[in-house]
Order: C-alpha cells, then structure tokens, then sequence
C-alpha cells in the first residue's frame, strides 16, 4: 500500500552527511535535510540500526522523515564488516580492506542500503537497495567513504571514479532511494 504524501507536506532526510544528502535529492528532489548526526548502535543487522536511528531523530520531531544505513558486506569475511562498516574505515580504511579481500583471495562484496521511514502518522516502513561487487585497489577521485574501493559487476569503474550522476543510477543508494519514491507517489 503506497504511503501517499501531501504535497504540501515535507519530507526530511536526517543525516549529517551533505555528500548522502546530494546523492538523495538528486532522486527526491523535493526533500529538506535535518541536520544531524544520530548515535550509531552496533548491530549486525542494518535494519535494527535504521530503526534506532529513526526513534532517535523521532525524539522532538514531527513530521515525515527518513534516516539511511548504509552496509559493506565482504564475503570473505563471512559477510563483516556489513553495518560496521563505518568502524573499519576509521580503524583500517580502503587500503585495509583491499589487503583482507586479498588475502583470502576472495574480492567479492555486497553494498547494501536500507532506508527507514517514518510517516507522519509514525508509521515505519523500510526499503533495501543492494548491489553486487568486487573490491578493487582504490582508483579515483570522486565519492566518499569505500567509494574508491567498490565496482559493481558490470561496470568498469569504482563509484569513486563515477561521476556523481553515474553513481546517482548506478547505487544500491539510488535503489533503496527509489522503493521509497515509489511508496511515496
């Protein structure tokens, strides 16, 4: 059942990061964004980490919103770093993942989004956006976080070395992004 939105009625994505919030209006180009960064629990399962999020930014807040989780999932690690992704980028970066991806000969990777949303009438609905890839050696200058990193089967290139309109059509970001435009209509 579609969530169907007012059109005078806005919607808020809750992020700190200006680098997601481009990337989201240039599919929803009618969202504001609330500023913030909200506590990260630690949890192996996205969606529990999603769903946190949205109760922390629901705190005082009225209105629709939507707040993102975004995943690296290696296989040769049996799937981690997945949601903690944001710890091992500060702890061993891009060039640290590339060394385990080799050294277990396995560069196999999924990128996974998940956006929670929370409607004006508190209802949560959650949409996924995943992405097969490989891990690579860090190659171009665009992006952010394991952009330079991760190249999705198929394509040629890192997000990193995408333009910004490329990734836009190209990301499990972009996925995730447009269950919930779709829902919203």
């Amino acid at each position: 059942m579609p969530l169907r939105r007012a059109i005078h009625k806005m919607l808020y994505f809750v992020t700190g990061s200006r680098d997601k919030f481009a990337e989201a209006k240039a599919i929803l180009p009618d969202i504001e964004q609330f500023e913030a960064d909200l506590p990260e629990i630690q949890s192996i399962d996205a969606e529990e980490i999603a769903r946190a999020k949205l109760e922390e930014a629901a705190k005082g807040r009225e209105g629709a919103f939507f707040v993102e989780d975004t995943s690296l999932y290696l296989e040769a690690l049996g799937g981690l770093p997945g949601p903690l992704i944001k710890w091992f980028m500060k702890t061993i970066g891009n060039e640290g993942l590339v060394t385990i991806a080799a050294a277990f000969d396995n560069t196999k990777a999924t990128a996974k989004t998940i956006i929670g949303y929370r409607g004006e009438d508190g209802d949560v609905r959650f949409y996924e956006g995943s992405l097969e890839g490989s891990i690579v050696s860090p190659r171009g200058e665009h992006g952010f976080g394991w952009d330079a990193i991760f190249m999705p089967h198929g394509i040629a290139m890192t997000f990193a070395e995408m333009s910004n309109e490329n990734k836009n059509e190209n990301s499990m970001r972009q996925i995730a992004l447009k269950k919930l435009k779709a829902a919203l209509i």
